[in-house]
């Protein structure tokens, strides 16, 4: 999903070439359509996992790398994608980011391996580190406070919107044709934008531009980096395996020389010290449990709703619209209880509706109706996450300067989707383990011979993507295919009761760390209605 202060972002940087009301047109179309791509395309590949697994022979560990290489380089160049735009001009570096962006999902479309594909993947992670910021700044730069609450709420609606259609579309194409278009559906788009971008958007620069933390991008890139491979490839490899524990301890030490450096460094991409507010603090820890719940979940979902539950990738597609609908729809109402009741109060209750969400998720069995298993899972975990978000967003706003509240809301765009990075290494090995266990023990009981038990184990990787041997009788089939999918709905239950803590432990975070007195929804009141969208 969409994170966070998005709209802060835009929100909080002033208007350097406000821009006539013919190319204000144009330029909002340029940056909903690049946006979009990258929010689309987030979304889709979850539902593409499982066509991956079948048609590339991935296992689950193939699957988390192509959904974390590209989250991996997104993540840890996010925060200098605008400083780059603004030192060397917004146009220009979402320019790059679009053209990148478009020739690995080329890339990604003709991947002949997983291998490849990994790797384009990646690619696409470091154009769309430079496509969104670069499309958010192109926003700030253009509009003047008069039209910027308008800008603001047009760019929310349509983003949302696509966001929404996005999986819908992409499920009917990977149905229908291959899981290669969900990658090639990018290209039109993005060659309409950079069309328009030529033809209608002016270049603009920041003049008060500071250098690029191009040292913390390097130390964060290598630490996160490290830290995900292994975390992954324990589940491979063995926690003893020299690459493991190598990468692990490389990890840890990179992202603690990280915190030094961003500590000295003239223009940090981490300014420390705006984790001396409470309030702050508070919000990006609850950030971090909320959305690393979050990321494991729409991770699990698709292979469960398509390997499991046997829907087709149009129908997996379309199954979270209800959660999408509910937080656009609520985002703006949630925001005005702010300047009511203020934001620890949803931030409390809004989290903890979310852990009953997960829990709903952790009921079903494989079969059932979709409105009676599945729908109000997302309906519950959607109110919950749309009394959070513009009530979060307001907090780390409110939480620093004014001049401040750009790099605060980065930040927290960050730890949002780094907290989705983490859950994916982190939880994928309890999703792994737990399969194991659980399939050993049904596997147990059917008396198959050492052989197959030996190829089925050395499988177990791939989830409910394990295929039975040939050769077996159907009856000896459908029992080992019944113990596969019994395994796996028993270790999405586990994950979804570990969601379910999480949340819980976003909402003390609230409780413990963020006031309770009411909040102007915005910075500048003049666009305070606009503002609460998300």
């Amino acid at each position: 999903m969409k994170p966070p202060c998005d709209e802060a972002t835009i929100l909080s940087t002033p208007a350097t070439a406000p821009c006539n009301p013919q190319a204000g047109a144009w330029i909002l179309t340029a940056a909903i359509l690049g946006s979009s791509m990258a929010f689309i395309d987030s979304t889709v590949v979850n539902v593409a996992l499982p066509s991956l697994q079948s048609t590339l022979g991935a296992t689950v560990i193939d699957a988390q790398w192509v959904v974390e290489s590209y989250g991996l380089f997104l993540g840890a160049l996010i925060l200098v994608g605008g400083s780059v735009g603004d030192l060397l001009g917004r146009r220009r570096t979402f320019l790059a980011g679009i053209t990148v962006f478009a020739a690995a999902s080329a890339w990604c479309g003709l991947s002949p391996n997983i291998h490849q594909l990994v790797s384009a993947r990646a690619v696409q992670g470091v154009g769309a580190a430079f496509l969104v910021p670069g499309s958010l700044a192109l926003i700030s730069a253009s509009f003047d406070e008069k039209e910027r609450g308008r800008a603001i709420g047009t760019w929310s609606g349509f983003t949302a919107i696509t966001t929404a259609l996005g999986p819908i579309l992409g499920g009917w194409l990977i149905q229908h044709a291959s899981w290669r278009w969900a990658f090639f559906i990018n290209l039109p788009l993005a060659a309409t934008v950079i069309a328009i971008s030529l033809a209608h958007v002016p270049e603009s620069r920041s003049t008060t531009a500071k250098r690029v933390d191009w040292t913390g991008v390097v130390i964060v890139t290598v630490g996160l980096g490290a830290l995900i491979y292994g975390l992954i490839e324990s589940a491979r490899l063995g926690w003893t395996h020299p690459l493991v524990y190598g990468s692990l301890i490389t990890g840890t030490v990179c992202l603690l020389a990280f915190s030094f450096v961003e500590a000295i460094v003239p223009a940090p991409m981490l300014p420390l010290e705006l984790f001396k507010s409470r309030a702050f603090s508070g919000a990006n820890l609850l950030t971090l449990f909320l959305y690393f719940a979050l990321g494991i979940f729409f991770f699990l979902c698709p292979l469960d709703f398509i390997q499991v539950q046997g829907y087709s990738a149009t129908a997996a597609g379309a199954a979270a619209l209800p959660f999408i609908l509910l937080i656009f729809f609520l985002s703006r109402w949630s925001g005005g209880l702010v300047a009511r009741y203020g934001p620890r109060l949803p931030l409390i209750v809004g989290p903890l509706l979310a852990a009953v969400g997960f829990v709903a998720f952790a009921l079903p069995a494989v079969g059932g109706s979709y409105w009676n298993t599945f729908f109000p899972g997302f309906m519950v975990l959607g109110f919950g996450m749309a009394l959070s978000v513009a009530p979060l967003t307001t907090v780390v706003m409110n939480a620093v300067d004014q001049d401040r509240a750009r790099t605060a809301s980065g930040i927290n765009n960050a730890v949002a989707r780094i907290a989705g990075l983490l859950a994916i290494a982190v939880l994928g090995i309890v999703m792994v383990a737990s399969f194991s266990s659980r399939l050993d023990r049904s596997l147990a009981r059917l008396s198959l011979p050492a052989e197959m038990m030996k190829h089925l184990r050395s499988n177990y990787v791939r989830l409910a993507a394990l295929e039975t041997p040939a050769g077996l009788a159907p009856k000896s089939s459908s029992e080992i295919k019944a113990s596969v999918n019994e395994a796996f709905i028993y270790g999405f239950r586990v994950i979804m009761l570990i969601c379910a803590i999480l949340s819980i432990a976003s909402a003390a975070c609230a409780w413990l760390l963020i006031g309770s007195k009411p909040t102007p929804i915005a910075i500048n009141p003049k666009v305070q209605p606009q503002s609460a969208r998300t």
